[in-house]
């Protein structure tokens, strides 16, 4: 009985995160649709949503990297028990809302497989860790997606202004803007292929490791759709703050930026999707972001809020994995131990809730100006696209 009420606890907070993953990585496929003014905020995020869900049944080769590459299986079994779990998710959802509250694009990936890391460590030893997984299918995407999504992006921006005359060509700022439609969507199905799938390979891992499913064996059905709606309702809730930062503060997107930028991003993630490689979604964003500034002119990037995204980037593997092993370290002690550790946790969660009500930032703060200082397309403030976690302070 204490085993199945534990494996409940993690399903739950498992599906807390992968709501917690979807209003955090909204921008990733939306920021700079919604800043271009080419989608209104809240037909972007339900878009974004829908497509989600829709990407999460495409494919399971990252929840299988998930579930069988990550963690070490013995001859005992898998080397890692519902409760290390459970801690490990504490320090991926912390984590999660501590990027949001401060609108860093940091990887909801990297704080995932961070915290449980950390967790196995503690709770089970090194060797419980599959190394030659992490650096293969989880350390180079890492370094090498940014790079490569950035330079897709840089050329392809380049080109779509060449081949306008700087987008003054007639019409060619509108048809970009089209473009983008059919682009972002591109990334949120992408998006569900890969992130909600993360979340999956956590619960058939959890499942796995409590015996009450086989070793070797992918997600049920009823997890693949727990976790595409769980994905896509916090898709729908908008994430304004790191959207803002994806969309305006790393450069000034223009329409064939921002279609240029989706692009690459959907075709690096699809690709990565199918091989099976666990990447972050948000690092691949925010380089192909980079790279459309780069594209455009060479100066045309806030380097500064790169220097803190990148920072960010760097330790949010070790900052979670620390998370995850301080609460491994407490919840595998006794019964007691686990209820402590769930109470903190909801405690510091909803200790950033209400942080954010205090400096509230909404769709219009995403969006592009027009020149008469009014909101591009967006109209005038609509509380209907407010972030839901920061509504009330509009009152």
């Amino acid at each position: 009985m204490d085993v199945l009420v534990t494996v409940v606890l993690v399903i739950v907070v498992a599906l807390v995160f992968d709501f917690t993953n979807g209003f955090h990585d909204t921008a990733n496929a939306m920021a700079t649709s919604v800043a271009t003014g080419a989608l209104k905020p809240r037909t972007a995020v339900l878009i974004s949503a829908v497509l989600n869900v829709v990407g999460a049944f495409l494919s399971t080769e990252v929840a299988k990297t998930v579930s069988q590459g990550i963690i070490r299986e013995g001859q005992d079994g898998v080397h890692i028990s519902p409760t290390m779990i459970f801690a490990g998710l504490v320090g991926a959802v912390l984590w999660n809302l501590a990027t949001w509250y401060f609108g860093l694009p940091s990887s909801s990936t990297h704080a995932l497989f961070g915290g449980l890391i950390g967790a196995s460590i503690i709770g089970a030893g090194l060797h419980s860790v599959d190394w030659t997984t992490v650096v293969s299918k989880v350390v180079l995407p890492a370094l090498l997606s940014p790079v490569i999504a950035g330079v897709i992006a840089l050329v392809a921006t380049y080109l779509a202004y060449t081949l306008t005359k700087n987008a003054t060509t007639h019409g060619a700022a509108t048809g970009f803007r089209h473009g983008q439609t059919i682009s972002a969507s591109l990334v949120s199905l992408a998006h569900g292929t890969n992130d909600a799938q993360k979340t999956m390979g956590v619960i058939t891992l959890t499942l796995i490791a409590a015996n009450y499913q086989s070793a070797g064996t992918g997600p049920a059905l009823w997890v693949i759709l727990a976790c595409g709606l769980a994905i896509g309702l916090g898709t729908y809730t908008g994430g304004w703050r790191i959207m803002q930062t994806v969309g305006k503060k790393i450069s000034d997107v223009q329409s064939p930026q921002g279609f240029a930028a989706e692009t690459s991003s959907a075709a690096t993630i699809l690709v990565s999707s199918h091989l099976g490689f666990a990447l972050s979604t948000t690092h691949v964003t925010s380089g192909s972001v980079i790279g459309s500034g780069l594209g455009k002119k060479l100066a045309d990037v806030y380097w500064s809020v790169v220097g803190r995204i990148v920072v960010a980037w760097v330790i949010t593997l070790p900052a979670a994995a620390v998370v995850g092993a301080l609460a491994t370290a407490l919840a595998a002690t006794s019964t007691f131990g686990l209820v402590i550790v769930a109470v903190l946790a909801l405690a510091a969660g909803l200790a950033f809730f209400v942080l954010a009500r205090r400096k509230p930032i909404n769709a219009d703060d995403v969006r592009e100006d027009d020149a008469d200082g009014s909101r591009d397309s967006g109209g005038s403030r609509d509380s209907h696209d407010e972030d839901p976690a920061v509504a009330p302070a509009q009152a």
